[in-house]
């Protein structure tokens, strides 16, 4: 029973990131890797925001964003605003509102760029 969500999660992840496109926002390769910086040009808490991953999104998707219970996020081409939107609505499986206000903002900026 637990697989079966666990599989049907990673499926509406997957589909919810193909109907909008990967996002990325426009970003270069080059400006997504250079100082960290978020889509409103404000530089991100790197250290704050992989605290709270660390405390509310590693049991999931693991230590290195590999995926676990959740689906990958490194290397997805994620935008900010996608990745905000799953923090705050949640999805199919993933709770919503673990990390808000400008913690969820800097959480949200810090996973786009990896």
């Amino acid at each position: 029973m637990m697989k079966k969500m666990v599989m049907t999660l990673v499926a509406a992840f997957v589909f919810a990131l193909s109907a909008c496109g990967g996002g990325g926002g426009g970003e270069t390769e080059d400006s997504a890797d250079s100082g960290g910086a978020d889509s409103s040009g404000d530089s991100v808490d790197a250290e704050a925001a992989r605290s709270a991953y660390d405390q509310n999104c590693l049991q999931c998707h693991g230590e290195n964003l590999e995926g676990m219970n959740g689906p990958p996020l490194a290397g997805q081409d994620l935008s900010q605003d996608h990745v905000l939107s799953m923090i705050q609505n949640g999805a199919a499986g993933m709770p919503d509102s673990l990390v808000s206000g400008s913690e969820a903002e800097n959480l949200a900026a810090w996973i786009a760029n990896q």
